[in-house]
């Protein structure tokens, strides 16, 4: 395999696979993957070591038209062929580059998450910090939905869906099918994905993911595919990588996948559980002898995304839809406590029989967000812990989800919508402007996106209010 370190190995990628197209790709606001292909001969030495050009006022809470040149540009050690193009396809993430300065892009999430592995090395805190997350999604046969100022309406169909039990189909209902909260860890038949998410984690070997492992999840559906963490930058990659995986292997199958975090009501919904270490020199910092054989250090981490987490939640729930998933009786972890072994708590620390191993599991976000802006967002929270040493107060070992109701108003709390969230973030910026990781222009152009989206989904009619009010 070829070392992509210089231009001359990515052309030599072009020459040796026949590649025809060259895709530049990056990442808007909402966290989603825009691309130009070029054709291969197109490209020279100049487009690589110096970017190309694009129209930056097309992408939502950017640039006005009269700012609208910007660059792209390519970071060759991302390169990888693309397994579903049809013409053979190399690809390359991409930087957003201001041209006027030639500086990195401050509503780039990616160089927001670069800004963030650099403020940990200069704070002399650590020098590496290590992301895996666990996204969750759900695969479908048929979606169909439509909203007009005169109705709306969602409909969606899965062969594993209990509600298909009764129905009359050709050939016959075999019954295969678990109930509502009841497909964890489902064996085929009753797993109908099995094979998919074979040939998924098959393909993510393709584009440079170490898939771990899969399985299906506790709701009809629903499927995780875990894969190796990395520093991140490299993450973030990854995820972005991973969910255009899953959509086009589900799309092949004749199948529709959504990492929207709660599209079935009354079954669980998909969270993006972030498992997370600091190291410094070849050493894992999270290593101590406190609470569950964690640090001192790690302890204050965890403290500073207690503190900051309904600020985080505006990047780590980022849908008006997350917070439909953030509700007790779900599985998701709503109260900000922390423990080890139990996943009732919004960070749980894992139970690990190599100590390098050792690490935090946040638990709150999900995998519909932007995950530069979530991971930057996590690892800055917990960095001002561990500056102003931010002690968690004691873990909470109990299940939960059954608390007596006098000792859960002890216990904070997410937030319980967008609107609470990008508020929270409104008035708890500061430890995201830390070493210019984030800025007030990004925060403030954040928070005028995704109120948009509030907005309309606030002055939405909804089918149940006709049920629970029509006739008042």
């Amino acid at each position: 395999m070829i070392k992509i370190n210089d231009t001359s190995a990515i052309f030599e990628m072009v020459k040796n696979n026949n590649i025809k197209f060259i895709d530049f790709r990056f990442s808007d606001y909402c966290g989603e993957w825009l691309h130009i292909s070029y054709c291969a001969d197109a490209i020279s030495e100049d487009e690589l070591t110096n970017g190309i050009a694009f129209d930056g006022s097309s992408v939502p809470a950017w640039k006005e038209i009269n700012e609208s040149d910007m660059i792209l540009m390519p970071q060759l050690h991302t390169a990888f062929i693309d397994p579903f193009a049809t013409n053979p396809t190399l690809v390359l993430i991409c930087d957003v580059i201001e041209p006027v300065t030639n500086s990195g892009y401050e509503r780039d999430p990616r160089f927001t998450a670069k800004k963030a592995e650099e403020y940990l090395a200069n704070s002399g805190i650590g020098d590496a910090a290590y992301f895996g997350p666990e996204p969750e999604f759900f695969i479908f046969d048929d979606v169909r939905f439509g909203n007009k100022s005169h109705g709306n309406f969602y409909e969606i169909d899965s062969e594993e869906a209990p509600h298909n039990s009764a129905k009359i189909i050709d050939g016959g209902n075999l019954g295969r099918r678990s109930q509502v909260k009841g497909a964890y860890f489902d064996s085929i038949p009753l797993d109908s994905a099995q094979d998919l998410r074979c040939e998924i984690a098959e393909t993510l070997r393709q584009v440079g993911i170490t898939p771990i492992l899969h399985h299906h999840e506790v709701a009809t559906s629903q499927s995780e595919i875990g894969f190796k963490y990395s520093t991140l930058i490299n993450t973030g990659d990854n995820v972005q990588k991973l969910k255009y995986v899953v959509h086009n292997v589900c799309q092949a199958y004749g199948k529709t996948a959504t990492f929207m975090p709660k599209p079935i009501y009354a079954d669980n919904g998909s969270g993006m559980h972030v498992h997370q270490s600091i190291w410094k020199n070849g050493k894992n910092l999270f290593v101590g002898k406190e609470h569950a054989g964690l640090s001192e250090l790690a302890l204050y981490y965890i403290g500073g995304i207690i503190k900051h987490a309904r600020a985080i939640n505006a990047f780590s729930n980022a849908t008006t839809n997350s917070y439909k998933r953030l509700v007790p009786g779900f599985e998701a972890p709503v109260l900000l406590a922390y423990s080890p072994k139990n996943r009732s708590a919004s960070i749980r620390i894992p139970n690990v029989a190599n100590e390098n191993a050792r690490r935090i599991e946040t638990r709150f976000p999900d995998p519909a967000s932007n995950p530069y802006l979530t991971f930057a967002a996590l690892l800055m929270a917990g960095l001002d812990g561990v500056k102003n040493k931010i002690h968690p107060g004691e873990p909470k070992n109990k299940d939960l989800y059954h608390l007596p109701e006098k000792e859960l108003k002890k216990i904070p709390t997410v937030s319980r919508s967008l609107r609470e969230a990008l508020g929270a973030l409104d008035k708890d910026r500061e430890f995201l402007l830390a070493g210019n990781v984030f800025t007030n222009n990004q925060i403030d152009a954040y928070i005028a996106l995704k109120m948009q989206e509030v907005e309309r989904y606030e002055q939405m009619p909804h089918p149940v209010e006709f049920e629970m009010y029509y006739n008042n």
